[in-house]
């Protein structure tokens, strides 16, 4: 099986570039069930890459149906250590216009009842999450954005909700009140699964609509963010083309040590599943 160092999380038509050289897919069991679909392992501007459709081909999960420990699991075993993931969000604030780019640097959680720990029965672990996602890399997709003169916020604050409905009037208000600047489904609850696997994880937001709050633009509708999303693909097939060439080979920042003082249960307690599944997350 081949390896690959860099995943791209994100809607199918994403790997269905000329420059994207399929080596092999790759259908995984793993420890929490079935990944949203078959890891496809390739090269992409001399980089080694695996894609996964978040939502399974075909759009098939809805953001809480999806098996994100399964997903980043996957990755893991794969040889992934950076995750770059694409991804509709709606704006809360006027200036995120539709059709800009947000490079998240923070998040909110609504969201209730996920899978969202590789930890429990039997393993007791608090990894840091104060910085959510790596600044390395959001750094170089904020300077592949400005090399392409593409319209983005070097930062922002990324509510996570459940879903899959959108927001009411109240809670998008609400939301804008916080001072958060885009809303989305899915992102934290990778972002989360990623650090506590040592892996780097960087979102692409892609501004779709004004959410529900604007005075002067309908309520969001599925037809309305699915329209502004494919227009946006070649945007961000032209970002992911650039970014890959930046990204460092060699990763020099706390990501890659986010268990080494975090897991707290005695090890001589672990059962042999438990130190399996630690022994992977850590890399060992």
């Amino acid at each position: 099986m081949k390896t690959a160092r860099i995943g791209i999380i994100g809607g199918s038509g994403l790997y269905e570039m000329e420059s994207f050289e399929v080596l092999e897919r790759s259908k995984l069991e793993t420890p929490f069930g079935s990944p949203s679909d078959e890891f496809v392992l390739g090269k992409f501007e001399n980089r080694e890459v695996v894609f996964l459709s978040r939502h399974g081909r075909g759009h098939r999960f809805t953001p809480s149906e999806i098996n994100y420990r399964a997903n980043i699991w996957g990755m893991k075993t794969l040889g992934v250590e950076q995750i770059l993931s694409v991804s509709a969000v709606g704006s809360l604030k006027e200036e995120i216009e539709p059709g800009h780019l947000v490079f998240i640097d923070q998040f909110i959680d609504r969201t209730f009842g996920r899978k969202s720990t590789f930890f429990g029965e039997g393993i007791v672990a608090h990894v840091s999450f104060a910085e959510p996602l790596c600044s390395v890399m959001r750094g170089k997709l904020a300077e592949a954005a400005a090399s392409l003169n593409i319209a983005h916020h070097a930062k922002g604050t990324y509510i996570c909700m459940e879903g899959p409905q959108f927001s009411t009037k109240a809670e998008s208000h609400l939301y804008r009140s916080w001072n958060a600047d885009v809303i989305g489904m899915t992102n934290l609850t990778e972002a989360k699964l990623a650090r506590e696997a040592q892996i780097c994880y960087s979102t692409i937001a892609l501004s779709t609509d004004y959410d529900c709050w604007h005075p002067h633009h309908d309520s969001v509708t599925t037809e309305q963010v699915m329209a502004t999303l494919s227009a946006n693909i070649e945007k961000a097939k032209k970002m992911l083309q650039k970014v890959l060439s930046l990204l460092p080979h060699e990763r020099n920042c706390g990501c890659a040590h986010s268990l080494k003082h975090a897991v707290v249960t005695d090890r001589l307690t672990l059962s042999v599943s438990g130190k399996k599944i630690l022994n992977v997350l850590s890399g060992k």
